[in-house]
């Protein structure tokens, strides 16, 4: 019988602790990108209490916007001027995080492009443009997820990168650079999960779909060339996107997915983009 029940007392504890959720409060982020769509997600963090690094590169006005209102809810923020393609930069950018907010527990890059590249303009140029966005993400995660093996825990960091719905399963036309970058993210998604997974890093991404028009296109245009293709007939909601953030930094056992957010767009194919 004593040894029955410390069977029961020690599943028990084990299953108390496989049920647990990572608390986030006073946890340490960088985001980087956090414009439209990042900022939603910044709001989401900071209302967990996570305290935030917002990295831009050339929207200052917009991130020391988002700072100031971020500090209203109490946690500390801070932004830096960071080039995520310049490796030296990203090194800076990682120690003055490090110094402002205290360390850092979680790394989000939403920092993209979203170029329109007809295939008879294709060059060399239109390569580069759009590949820099993987190369982030790739010094990112590489020199971010070295400061997060020092932290204490069995899960020690999580990575958020952002691919996108049509790269990883139906691409659409006029976008080939950028597809081809977003693929490469969404492949490094798993690979780095692969190589982080014995210090106890996760790694995941999100996959959005046609999310928050953009302010070059008409509001008629969005809904009837873009939004009336998605299965739902509606944006892919960026307070979703928010929330599956926080939920994937809340846990200890998701790793190399990518989690698609796009109202179903996946499901009808690339259409006629």
């Amino acid at each position: 019988m004593v040894f029955k029940a410390m069977l029961q007392s020690n599943y028990s504890k084990q299953s108390l602790r496989a049920s647990l959720l990572i608390n986030l409060q006073g946890k340490r982020a960088i985001i980087v990108g956090a414009r439209r769509i990042g900022a939603v997600v910044a709001h989401r963090m900071a209302a967990e209490g996570i305290d935030v690094a917002v990295v831009y590169r050339n929207s200052e006005d917009e991130a020391k916007a988002l700072v100031k209102e971020l500090l209203l809810k109490k946690i500390n923020a801070t932004t830096i001027k960071c080039d995520l393609t310049d490796e030296d930069q990203v090194l800076n950018m990682l120690d003055k995080a490090k110094t402002k907010i205290g360390g850092v527990d979680f790394g989000v890059n939403l920092a993209s492009g979203f170029p329109r590249d007809p295939f008879m303009e294709l060059n060399s140029d239109s390569w580069d443009k759009s590949i820099g966005d993987a190369k982030g993400t790739f010094l990112f995660g590489v020199h971010l997820s070295r400061i997060m093996m020092s932290n204490s825990g069995p899960t020690k960091g999580h990575l958020v990168f952002f691919s996108d719905w049509a790269a990883i399963h139906a691409p659409y036309k006029n976008y080939l650079p950028y597809m081809a970058s977003k693929a490469s993210i969404d492949f490094m998604t798993r690979a780095f999960a692969v190589e982080l997974s014995g210090n106890g890093i996760l790694v995941n991404a999100i996959a959005p779909g046609p999310t928050m028009r953009p302010p070059d296109i008409t509001e008629s245009s969005w809904n009837q060339n873009v939004v009336s293709k998605a299965p739902l007939q509606r944006e892919s909601s960026s307070s979703d996107i928010g929330e599956m953030v926080v939920t994937l930094l809340k846990s200890e056992t998701i790793t190399g997915e990518t989690i698609r957010i796009d109202s179903g767009r996946h499901l009808a194919g690339p259409g006629n983009n």
